[in-house]
């Protein structure tokens, strides 16, 4: 099984700043014990702090799949719903290698 991340980028309306923070800690403490939720970081632009992305990771497709078809992901996700770019579309990658400190980590699904 290959672990899946989800990139969903946000920006901060210019009369709302802290909106996609505030948005993200939301959100965020009602996903803590998700089933296959491995966690998530909000990344801030070093370029345009306005802007920003949502980097989740799950310990597979199945499971993300799973969780995004469930009742509560609309309800629970709808606060950054607003804030998301209009000009990047979330996307979805799964793992196929990685390096951590030591080299080369298992590869996924190998």
């Amino acid at each position: 099984m290959s672990r899946v991340r989800v990139m969903i980028w946000a920006v901060d309306p210019a009369d709302a700043p802290g909106a996609v923070e505030a948005a993200y800690h939301e959100i965020s403490s009602q996903l803590v014990g998700t089933p296959g939720l491995l966690g998530n970081q909000l990344m801030r632009s070093a370029h345009d702090p306005s802007r920003f992305v949502v980097v989740s990771e799950w310990a597979g497709m199945a499971e993300f799949v799973a969780w995004e078809r469930d009742a509560s992901h609309k309800p629970t996700t709808s606060p950054l719903r607003p804030l998301q770019d209009p000009d990047r579309r979330p996307v979805i990658y799964e793992q196929v290698a990685a390096y951590g400190e030591t080299g080369a980590l298992a590869e996924a699904g190998r």
